[in-house]
C-alpha cells in the first residue's frame, strides 16, 4: 500500500482497500501490443505472486495469507483460462522483493503480482525491468508507479477527483483544504489541488497542521479563519479516522463551523473502524468507497470458501489475476504488454469498474458515501463504466 521510507506499513494500515465480488472481465475487446513479455494463451500463464510474509510481524502473514486465498479463488473462477500461479515470500522488504522478483522471472514467471509495500514495489520493478515483465503492485503509492510498474490501490489523486467533482455538483464550489504536514498529507493535498481543476471547485484556503494533539488543537481556529475568510462551502481533511479526524471533527463543530452551512469531506474511509461511526463529527460527512453490494459479496464468498473475513486489500490480487484471465481469454500472444493492460475500457473487478494508465497508476469507480445515525449511505452511487457518472 502507501509506502514512503519508514512510515509504510503504518500508512499501510491506514490507507486499506475495501473491495467486493464479480469476476473481472475485459469490458470491450481487447487490443494488445506495446511493451511486456509474449505468451501462449494455450498453455498456463505462468504468474508470480509476492507477498509479504516472512517479516516476523503477525499482521504481515494475514496479509500474506489472504492475498493468495484470493488469487486461487479468482484462479478458481476463470473459465477457459488457466493459471500456473506461483508465491514468493518477500518479508515486507526491498532488498528481498527485488531477488525474489528476479527468481521469479528465472523461473518463467510473465508477469509479477504485488509486492505490497511501495519501496518493494518500486525495488521489484526495476529489478525486471530489463526483463521485459511487468509488475502489478498492491501499493497505493503514485510516486512509484510507471515504466513496468503498475499500483492496483486506490490512489488519492482518484479519490480527490471524485469527490471534488461530486463537491461542485452539489454547489460546494469553495473548498478549504486541511491537511498533515507529513509526506502522506502533502500528498494528499497536492491531489486534492490537481484535482480542482477542471471541476468546478475552488481551494478558498490551505491550512496545514503538525501531527500532534496539541497542533491539532491549535489549528482549529486558524480553520475556522480560512473558512470565514474564503466563504468556504466544504473542508477537505486528508486526515484519517485512526489520526487528526476524529479530533477536528469534534472541536470545529464546537467553535461553529459545522453542517450544513460547511460540508466536512474526507480523503479516506471514515467507516472503518466501525466505532468511528459514532462520532457525532462525522455525521453528514462524504468520503468515497468501492460499490457496498460488490464488496459485500466477495467478503462472503471469501467467508464461504477459507472461513474467515479477508483482509482489506485481499481483493487487489482477486483484481489482479482476474484481470489477465481476462486478457488471456481474448487469446492474444501480447495479452500481458503494457498496451493491453492499460485498455482504455478497463475491467470489471470485485469491488466496482477499475484501468490502469499508461503512467502506472489507476482509475476505480468509486461511490459517494455519507453517516447518517451512525450508518453509512450511499448518495451517489459508483459508475458502472468509463463513461458513467462519476468520470
Amino acid at each position: 500500500m502507501f509506502a514512503v521510507l519508514s512510515s509504510a506499513r503504518k500508512l499501510m494500515r491506514l490507507c486499506a482497500v475495501f473491495c467486493g465480488l464479480a469476476l473481472v472481465a475485459a469490458c470491450q475487446p481487447v487490443t494488445v501490443g506495446g511493451g511486456g513479455p509474449t505468451i501462449n494463451t494455450s498453455e498456463p500463464v505462468p504468474v508470480a505472486l509476492l507477498v509479504p510474509r516472512g517479516s516476523g510481524q503477525p499482521s504481515d502473514d494475514v496479509l500474506a495469507q489472504t492475498l493468495e486465498n484470493a488469487a486461487r479463488l479468482a484462479i478458481a473462477d476463470l473459465q477457459g483460462v488457466q493459471v500456473d500461479l506461483r508465491v514468493y515470500a518477500t518479508a515486507g522488504d526491498s532488498q528481498q522483493a527485488a531477488s525474489q522478483a528476479v527468481a521469479a522471472v528465472n523461473d518463467g514467471a510473465r508477469i509479477i503480482l504485488g509486492p505490497v509495500y511501495g519501496e518493494a514495489a518500486n525495488a521489484a520493478g526495476l529489478a525486471v525491468a530489463n526483463r521485459n515483465v511487468n509488475v502489478l503492485s498492491f501499493s497505493n503509492n503514485a510516486t512509484i508507479a510507471g515504466g513496468n510498474v503498475f499500483v492496483l490501490g486506490p490512489t488519492f489523486a482518484n479519490t480527490a477527483q471524485r469527490l471534488t467533482r461530486f463537491a461542485a455538483a452539489q454547489g460546494k464550489t469553495d473548498i478549504v483544504v486541511v491537511h498533515g504536514q507529513d509526506v502522506a498529507g502533502q500528498l494528499g493535498r497536492n491531489a486534492i489541488e490537481r484535482a480542482m481543476a477542471g471541476s468546478g471547485a475552488r481551494i478558498a484556503g490551505v491550512v496545514p497542521y503538525e501531527l500532534s494533539q496539541q497542533k491539532v488543537i491549535a489549528a482549529v481556529p486558524t480553520v475556522k479563519a480560512a473558512v470565514e475568510a474564503g466563504q468556504a462551502q466544504a473542508i477537505f481533511f486528508t486526515s484519517t479516522t485512526a489520526g487528526a479526524l476524529p479530533l477536528f471533527t469534534q472541536l470545529l463543530p464546537e467553535n461553529g463551523v459545522k453542517s450544513p452551512d460547511v460540508q466536512f469531506i474526507g480523503l479516506t474511509r471514515w467507516d472503518i473502524p466501525a466505532q468511528t461511526l459514532a462520532l457525532p463529527g462525522v455525521q453528514g460527512g462524504w468520503f468515497a468507497l468501492p460499490d457496498p453490494v460488490m464488496s459485500q459479496r466477495f467478503k462472503d464468498r471469501y467467508q464461504s470458501a477459507y472461513g474467515s473475513s479477508p483482509h482489506p486489500i485481499g481483493g487487489l490480487a482477486y483484481d489482479g489475476i482476474a484481470a489477465i484471465g481476462a486478457l488471456v481469454a481474448a487469446g492474444k500472444s501480447n495479452a500481458l504488454t503494457g498496451a493491453a493492460l492499460t485498455q482504455s475500457a478497463g475491467f470489471q473487478g470485485v469491488s466496482g469498474i477499475f484501468r490502469l494508465r499508461p503512467d502506472g497508476t489507476n482509475e476505480r469507480g468509486l461511490a459517494v458515501a455519507t453517516i447518517q445515525n451512525r450508518q453509512v449511505f450511499v448518495i451517489d452511487p459508483a459508475p458502472r463504466s468509463f463513461s458513467g457518472s462519476g468520470f
